[in-house]
């Protein structure tokens, strides 16, 4: 039986080739070593989905499904520093405009 979470459907509505594009535009990953956009925003999701209230709740809570994380399009768990030291500099621009993209894309699902 095939089990399909929450998390991975909203994971998967988001359009990688939109948010290629803005990575691209914003430069976002323009000097990253391991921990990219796509494993910030998949971190802060999961963080939000959680209910998480530090890092170190993000950090293990995502190295506890790491076989799953492959399937998502994220290699392995952020460490705690990393999430830290992402969320104090990556321009959170980026983020936002996944945002309004994911909601224009799933405007048309709902009833008027």
């Amino acid at each position: 039986m095939f089990n399909i979470t929450l998390f991975s459907q909203i994971i998967k509505k988001i359009d990688l080739s939109i948010f290629k594009k803005l990575v691209k535009e914003k430069q976002t990953d323009k000097g990253c070593k391991g921990f990219d956009s796509w494993t910030h925003l998949f971190s802060m999701l999961f963080c939000h989905f959680a209910k998480s209230t530090s890092v170190r709740e993000i950090s293990n809570g995502l190295r506890s499904a790491t076989g799953n994380l492959n399937h998502l399009g994220m290699a392995r768990a952020p460490s705690k520093s990393s999430i830290s030291y992402q969320n104090k500099g990556r321009d959170w621009d980026l983020f936002r405009d996944i945002c309004y993209s994911l909601l224009g894309s799933l405007v048309h699902h709902c009833p008027n």
